[in-house]
């Protein structure tokens, strides 16, 4: 099992050259990735939000070994071919250390930009902005990812909604959310063990935890990843305090 940060930039953490000094530090004391929220707006309106692309570039180029990625980007308001761009540069930046985090994102950061914000319609651009994300990275676009056959994809789900499950097991992880704890992610894991039966492509089953938590649980309920949460947002001291207590 491996052990991330999960940070969503804002208010302080909008700087990118802080983030990237918080990532630096926390490869330094064990983490194993760095993940940040995609959000163009957070309450309150005048609140502070970093583009976590440009922040994201900014962690790569100053670690060596931290997977990194967005947590989640919701690819209804994107253009395919342009996330296609930003990914593959990425992932040839960070020396093939990038994971593409994906699911429907929140109304509420959707609506106010004229976003579609149906579930079902968001689900859908999903579902085919996946495929032609997939077409681009497979040759459609040139370079192509350092990572093969791709870039690592997890679907964000929310318990207990099954159907990104089931969008899920096409790619490469599950990041469940507001789970009620290990036994609904030892349901899901037999689920997807279940559904992907035949596959030995491996596959990343992602639990947030608030800092300090007992991971033990979660692991032998078959989290491969466990993401530490630090809500939006404390200050930048404590955030800096729990990057260095190490996972």
């Amino acid at each position: 099992m491996k052990r991330g940060l999960y940070l969503a930039p804002f208010d302080e953490l909008a700087d990118p050259r802080l983030l990237a000094e918080l990532a630096r530090a926390a490869e330094s004391v064990g983490w194993d990735g760095v993940f940040l929220w995609d959000r163009i707006a957070y309450p309150p309106g005048e609140r502070a939000v970093a583009d976590p692309w440009v922040a994201l570039s900014a962690i790569a180029c100053v670690t060596d070994t931290l997977r990194l990625g967005p947590m989640i980007t919701p690819l209804s308001r994107r253009r395919v071919q342009k996330v296609a761009r930003e990914t593959v540069t990425l992932d040839h930046l960070s020396n093939g250390r990038l994971t593409l985090g994906v699911g429907l994102g929140n109304a509420d950061d959707l609506e106010p930009f004229g976003e579609a914000i149906d579930p079902r319609e968001r689900g859908r651009l999903l579902d085919t902005g996946l495929e032609r994300l997939d077409g681009f990275w497979s040759g459609g676009f040139r370079p192509l990812p350092v990572q093969r056959p791709r870039i690592p994809v997890w679907v964000a789900a929310n318990w207990p909604n099954r159907r990104p499950v089931q969008r899920a097991v096409r790619w490469d992880g599950l990041f469940p959310i507001e789970l009620p704890g290990p036994e609904g992610l030892a349901e899901l894991a037999e689920e997807v063990r279940r559904a992907r039966a035949g596959s030995d492509a491996p596959f990343d089953l992602v639990v947030e935890v608030a800092p300090g938590a007992d991971v033990h649980a979660w692991e032998a309920a078959g989290a491969t990843w466990v993401l530490t949460s630090i809500d939006p947002q404390p200050p930048e001291p404590e955030v800096r305090a729990v990057v260095d207590a190490g996972p």
